[in-house]
């Protein structure tokens, strides 16, 4: 593992590595129940336009294997403790599309596929890398923070300790399942002031456990379930390019692309956001706020959603989940590893990973957010810097509130560019940021 992973180096170990891997997948592993519910809706399956049968086993297995797998690439290619599955935005975008019969199962799998191969060509020539470094210092800061309150936010409407339907509003304390929330987060915040190893996972499993005899965990009804492999058929190398783009119909290939453009900006902004806000605080950023060798995690991003396509998964892209991760110590790829093999054994042992309810994983992520919050502190919001205080401030607060992480990207971004330009520091601007921010513009305009 040392010579792998170059644990001593990184200031961690084979133990601290496993259990960070462990703490990874427990916040994640909800895609597992989540994607086929994006994809299916409430049905155990559904017929999609050209007549084909997809079924909720068929995309859990699909993205529980594609979620290890590239999980794995991830580990052994560039030693960064992220993990990788379905994004959440494309599945529930396109997943309504198929629901509804605008597109076929093969149609939306060509446009994810479409994407990837965007994402791969930017990648090799270059282009992601130069991205983010002619990205401005306070923006980068911004995202780690904003990131933060984000999850956070995530955290508070899954454990039910805010309500957010209608406004936002204290959630219901007296249901059992809110207060078992309300105690693991205590007891989360304790252990970490102990300075207790694995506080995130200990957490989790004692607030899993003592929600069984209250009655709100539900015991698996089998330990092992195997899964249907026999279903998969209808969604691996499921490619309907024809139906993505109609023929050739000037509308429909117009529709098509808006749908490429909308995968494509959505996950490398994500991706971009997660990869810098992860890497912040495992403490890899360099003193201009970047991440040396970003763009190997980037390259398997790409991959992932290229192979997630061809294997019946909407975009993949790097979690933001993996903070958690790292919070419980995972400075390498052992940290990934781990997470992908538990993802690979979740297809045989899913009725055990998907029993672990919402309530016990969401003070995760509540406690992750106020980790990650910390770096807004490196912004010097003064009235002598609103050209760079006023754009991390929007990239900040619209991630939240607007529930996108890439939104929060592209409003700061577009800020930034005219805020320059009012006050005349229209030449200190990177060429590139004028490009993002028309392109932030006409997906606003015509989106």
């Amino acid at each position: 593992m040392e010579k792998l992973f170059k644990l001593k180096a990184r200031g961690t170990d084979t133990r601290t590595e496993i259990i960070a891997g462990l703490t990874t997948f427990m916040t994640m592993a909800y895609v597992l129940a989540v994607q086929p519910f994006a994809i299916c809706g409430g049905a155990q399956s559904i017929t999609d336009v050209n007549g084909v049968e997809i079924t909720r086993t068929a995309i859990m297995v699909s993205c529980a294997l594609i979620s290890g797998l590239i999980t794995l690439l991830m580990a052994f290619y560039t030693n960064f403790p992220f993990a990788l599955s379905t994004g959440m935005g494309s599945n529930f975008l396109l997943g309504a599309l198929i629901q509804s019969q605008q597109l076929s199962f093969g149609a939306a799998m060509a446009i994810t596929l479409i994407s990837g191969i965007v994402f791969v060509l930017l990648t090799v020539f270059g282009l992601r890398d130069l991205m983010v470094r002619m990205m401005p210092k306070n923006i980068k800061i911004a995202i780690s923070a904003s990131i933060g309150f984000f999850i956070a936010y995530l955290g508070f409407k899954n454990s039910g300790i805010a309500a957010f339907e209608g406004g936002v509003a204290m959630g219901d304390i007296t249901n059992p399942a809110v207060l078992l929330a309300i105690f693991g987060l205590l007891l989360m915040i304790a252990l970490n002031a102990l300075n207790v190893k694995g506080a995130i996972l200990i957490s989790i499993i004692v607030t899993t456990v003592i929600g069984i005899p209250v009655g709100v965990t539900s015991l698996p009804a089998a330990v092992v379930s195997v899964p249907k492999f026999s279903d998969l058929g209808n969604v691996m190398f499921n490619l309907d390019f024809a139906g993505a783009f109609s023929g050739g119909n000037i509308a429909a290939v117009t529709s098509a692309l808006i749908l490429v453009f909308i995968c494509f900006f959505g996950d490398f902004f994500s991706t971009l956001g997660t990869v810098l806000g992860v890497a912040s605080r495992a403490g890899m950023l360099d003193e201009n706020g970047n991440l040396p060798g970003i763009e190997r995690p980037f390259l398997v991003d790409a991959i992932g959603t290229c192979v997630g396509a061809l294997t019946g998964n909407t975009t993949i892209t790097t979690y933001v989940e993996s903070t958690s991760g790292v919070e419980a110590g995972g400075r390498t790829g052992l940290t990934a590893l781990t997470t992908g093999v538990l993802f690979l054994a979740s297809t045989l042992f899913a009725p055990i990973f998907t029993a672990i309810p919402s309530f016990a994983t969401a003070p995760a992520l509540i406690m992750v957010g106020f980790l990650m919050v910390g770096t807004v502190t490196e912004i010097r919001f003064e009235l002598d810097n609103l050209t760079e205080a006023i754009p991390a401030y929007l990239a900040i607060i619209a991630m939240p509130l607007f529930y996108s992480i890439s939104e929060g990207i592209s409003l700061g971004i577009i800020s930034y560019v005219l805020l320059n330009l009012a006050a005349g520091k229209g030449k200190q601007v990177k060429p590139l940021m004028y490009v993002l921010a028309v392109l932030f513009i006409l997906k606003y305009i015509f989106l």
